[in-house]
């Protein structure tokens, strides 16, 4: 019996004390521990920032997960969820958006359907 690729697959990690600059386009899942200097990009992917992530840049994906540091906007087609410690500097757009008590957020949301 074989088991059969899920859009959960976690493609790629970026662990801590790893920085790159540019911009990340990927599908599927990616979790990112390290910083990003730039614009994380997917049309249908998901997108975990960890505690010690820290992005300077947009995020424009289907899911997003944060839990680390983000100057810039969100924006996801499914949802954002944001989780402490996330610091978030800018604005957030999703159809579903949740913040966990503790979550620090400098910006506006807009909920569109």
């Amino acid at each position: 019996m074989t088991k059969s690729k899920t859009s959960d697959a976690l493609t790629m990690l970026l662990g801590p004390g790893t920085a790159v600059e540019g911009t990340i386009e990927f599908k599927d899942t990616v979790r990112l521990e390290g910083s990003v200097n730039g614009t994380i990009s997917s049309s249908d992917g998901t997108v975990i920032l960890g505690e010690k992530a820290e992005v300077q840049g947009d995020i424009r994906v289907n899911i997003a997960i944060i839990r680390g540091k983000v100057n810039g906007k969100i924006e996801a087609r499914t949802r954002i969820e944001l989780y402490p410690p996330a610091r978030i500097e800018g604005d957030i757009q999703s159809r579903a958006v949740s913040i966990q008590s503790g979550v620090i957020f400098n910006g506006n949301c807009s909920m569109k359907v």
